[in-house]
């Protein structure tokens, strides 16, 4: 007997499935399961890859993977020595951290978009997004975190009273500090919604191109799993399965500028961010 397909029957329901979160809770409370999963595995991966290049590093001839972890550290620590003006321990980690952990979860974009929720369906996984960031929960927990980071490194470089000055009497001096101070509000919310939203607006549209490209995908809107094999000696289908391969192909080199420009860009202005705060004038 021919296995029935689980996937969705048409082009609008494949598209819904695959921009639809795995939720767990309710309401305010609801929880992206998938989105946490794969941001913690990726985490994960990539804070015990760097332990073990640091746990194995000599000073000798240095093995392929700790050439590739200095190159980063290096590339990393010499963007935090050119941006930043302050004095802290924490920068240099922090931005080493986020650029290759968004790295990471942009890279996911690359994984065939049928491949981890095929796999997931086979153990009763019916929903699965495999790309952190094209989630806002994801990308807006992470600009928060750098905004309290602001915040915090601000009053605690400026005083108090340093800060509630910055706040209220610049730039038009104290006759003006109502709006002084909705100029300043306006400025700092400005910052963490646009760390958010530009990590997940360039995420989320590729993501959805390569979805696009995967309609041409043999098997969709089969219904049974011996329709689909039918497919294939279909002239048509096998025209429409080269044209996926090769547009997804130059798609796909052209992401990897885009899932690492976007990494950067992030690191970057976090760093203009802190040393911002860092600022005790």
């Amino acid at each position: 007997m021919a296995a029935e397909r689980h996937g969705p029957a048409n082009t609008t329901d494949y598209i819904v499935h695959h921009l639809t979160n795995l939720q767990a809770g309710e309401g305010f409370w609801t929880v992206h399961v998938d989105s946490v999963f794969y941001a913690v595995a990726l985490g994960v991966l990539f804070c015990g890859s760097f332990y073990m290049a640091a746990r194995k590093a000599t000073a000798g001839v240095p093995g392929s993977w700790q050439n590739f972890v200095e190159l980063i550290v290096e590339f990393v620590d010499e963007q935090v020595r050119d941006s930043f003006h302050g004095s802290s321990k924490l920068i240099a980690p922090l931005a080493l951290t986020i650029f290759c952990w968004i790295f990471l979860m942009n890279f996911m974009d690359l994984v065939p978009v049928d491949l981890l929720p095929f796999l997931g369906e086979q153990v009763g996984v019916n929903y699965m997004k495999v790309v952190p960031t094209t989630d806002l929960n994801i990308t807006f927990g992470m600009s928060i975190t750098v905004f309290m980071l602001m915040l915090f490194y601000s009053i605690k470089i400026k005083g108090i009273k340093g800060f509630a000055e910055e706040m209220f009497l610049h730039p038009f001096g104290k006759w003006m500090m109502p709006f002084n101070f909705l100029l300043k509000v306006v400025e700092e919310v400005a910052k963490p919604i646009s760390l958010a939203l530009r990590l997940f607006g360039n995420l989320y549209a590729g993501e959805l191109i390569f979805i696009l490209l995967a309609l041409f995908t043999l098997g969709l809107g089969a219904e049974t799993a011996a329709e689909t094999l039918a497919n294939f000696a279909n002239a048509g289908a096998i025209a429409q399965f080269f044209t996926q391969l090769i547009l997804g192909l130059g798609w796909a080199i052209f992401h990897i500028l885009i899932i690492t420009l976007q990494a950067f860009i992030f690191m970057m202005l976090t760093i203009v961010y802190l040393s911002m705060a860092h600022e005790a004038h």
